[in-house]
C-alpha cells in the first residue's frame, strides 16, 4: 500500500517520465524532464528503493565528501511534484531516473500505484532514440500510444512494433492494461552526433509535450543552446568534407520525404503555437507560465476504467485545456519512431508503425557500423554516460554528482 503523507491535491495531474539509458539517446529525454523540475522548482516526495531494481555492478554508486563527511548515492528513480498555476493550472508529477537493470514488471507497477493514489489523468513518457536525421533540419518527435481510442482522439500514431524493447515501452503497455491512457514521444537525435548533451532534441520533446498537454513551458536559455550546439555541429561538418557530404545527402533526403508536410493545416498549427506564446507575455518566474522572451517556435519540428481520488474544484482554475497534436513527420529512414529495438553497433529498429526494418545511408561519415535507423542501443549518452539522478538516505537525495565509474 502507498501512502503519500505531505503531497497535496493535485490539479488535473499529468504523469511525466523519462530515464536515463537505452530510451535517452543524448540524454535528451532526461534532460527534458530535469528542465521541468528545475524551472518549476519540483519537490521530490517518493523514491524508489535502489535495491530493489538496480545492480549496482551495472549501475555503480558514487561515493561523495559532504563537508568532509563521506555519502554514498545509490542509482534510482525518483519522484517529484510541480504546481504549474495561471490561467489553466495543471499540475505534473515529474518521475526521472536511470532504466532499471531488474523486475521491470515490478518497477511498472510501483509507478502506477504512485500514479492512482495522486488521481493521474495520463503518463506521457519521453524517449530519444539514433537515426538518420541532419542535425540541420528540426527534430522529428512522433507521439505514439498503444490505445487506439487515444490515438484518434489525439491524432497520434498507434505503434505496430514488434521487437526488443526497453523501460519506455513497457511502462507505456503496463498503463494501458491498467486503464490509464499512456503516449510516448520519441525525438530522433542525429547518429553522427550522438554525444551529450542535445539541447536542440530536448527543446523538440519540450515542444511537443507542450503542445500535447496544454501547458506553456518556460525554456529559459534552451533554444539559444540549441542555436549554439547546431553552430558548433555546423562546424565539425564543415571540417571534413565526407561529413558535409553526408549531411547533405540526409538533408535532401528529409527535404523530400517532408513536402507533403507543407500544409495549410501545419502552417496553421504552428501559426497557433506562435500566438499562444506571443499572447502569454513575458516569463513569471516559478509556478508560473513563464517562457523566454524570443520566438518560441524555434527549431519545433511542424511535421480507461479506474478509481482515483476526487480533485479539487476547478471553479477558480479555468477548464482543461485541449490537447491538439499533430504527429512527428517522419525521417528519411522511414515512419516516426517509437521504441528502441537490439543493434550490434548505434541505432535499431524502427517502432511506430510496425516497421522492424531500417533504411537510409550504410557506412556512413561519422557512424560506427550499423545504419540508418531509429534507435539507439548503446550510444554516448545511455546507460554509462549519467548517474546523477539518484537518491541517497533522505537527506542528500539531490545533491548527488554525476558519476561515470564503471
Amino acid at each position: 500500500m502507498i501512502e503519500l503523507e505531505g503531497v497535496p491535491e493535485l490539479i488535473d495531474p499529468v504523469m511525466v517520465a523519462a530515464f536515463e539509458g537505452w530510451n535517452d539517446a543524448g540524454d535528451a529525454a532526461s534532460t527534458a524532464v530535469a528542465h521541468l523540475d528545475r524551472e518549476w522548482k519540483g519537490e521530490v516526495f517518493a523514491a524508489l528503493d535502489a535495491e530493489d531494481y538496480y545492480d549496482f555492478q551495472v549501475n555503480r554508486p558514487t561515493v561523495w565528501l559532504d563537508g568532509g563527511v563521506r555519502k554514498i548515492t545509490w542509482p534510482t528513480t525518483r519522484l517529484s511534484v510541480v504546481r504549474v498555476g495561471g490561467e489553466k493550472p495543471r499540475d505534473l508529477v515529474l518521475v526521472r531516473g536511470i532504466e532499471p537493470s531488474m523486475r521491470w514488471r515490478s518497477f511498472c507497477n510501483e509507478l502506477l500505484g504512485f500514479a492512482h493514489e495522486l488521481g493521474v489523468e495520463m503518463v506521457v513518457i519521453l524517449g530519444a532514440l539514433l537515426g538518420d536525421t541532419p542535425h540541420t533540419r528540426p527534430v522529428p518527435v512522433s507521439g505514439v500510444t498503444s490505445d487506439p481510442d487515444l490515438a484518434r482522439t489525439m491524432d497520434l500514431e498507434e505503434t505496430r512494433y514488434e521487437g526488443p524493447t526497453g523501460i519506455v515501452g513497457i511502462l507505456q503497455e503496463a498503463c494501458t492494461h491498467a486503464g490509464v491512457p499512456a503516449v510516448s514521444l520519441w525525438a530522433a537525435v542525429p547518429h553522427y552526433v550522438s554525444q551529450p548533451p542535445n539541447p536542440k532534441a530536448t527543446l523538440a520533446l519540450l515542444n511537443r509535450l507542450e503542445d500535447l498537454i496544454d501547458l506553456r513551458i518556460p525554456l529559459g536559455e534552451l533554444a539559444e543552446d540549441a542555436r549554439a550546439w547546431q553552430l558548433g555541429v555546423d562546424q565539425l561538418a564543415s571540417e571534413d568534407s565526407e561529413v558535409a557530404e553526408y549531411v547533405q545527402t540526409l538533408e535532401e533526403a528529409r527535404d523530400t520525404a517532408e513536402l507533403p508536410e507543407a500544409s495549410g493545416e501545419a502552417i496553421a498549427r504552428e501559426f497557433e503555437r506562435y500566438l499562444r506564446r506571443r499572447d502569454g507575455g513575458p516569463g513569471q518566474g516559478p509556478g508560473g507560465l513563464a517562457t523566454e522572451g524570443g520566438d518560441g517556435s524555434y527549431l519545433r519540428d511542424t511535421a480507461g476504467g479506474r478509481t482515483k481520488p476526487p480533485k479539487p474544484s476547478r471553479s477558480e482554475s479555468g477548464t482543461e485545456g485541449s490537447e491538439d497534436e499533430d504527429s512527428g513527420a517522419p525521417g528519411p529512414s522511414g515512419p516516426g519512431p517509437a521504441e528502441p529495438s537490439a543493434s550490434a553497433e548505434s541505432t535499431g529498429a524502427n517502432e511506430s508503425t510496425g516497421s522492424t526494418g531500417s533504411s537510409g545511408s550504410t557506412g556512413s561519415p561519422g557512424s560506427t557500423g550499423s545504419t540508418g535507423s531509429t534507435e539507439p542501443s548503446s550510444s554516448p549518452g545511455s546507460t554509462e554516460s549519467s548517474r546523477s539522478h539518484e537518491s541517497t538516505d533522505s537527506s542528500d537525495a539531490s545533491d548527488s554528482p554525476d558519476s561515470s565509474e564503471d
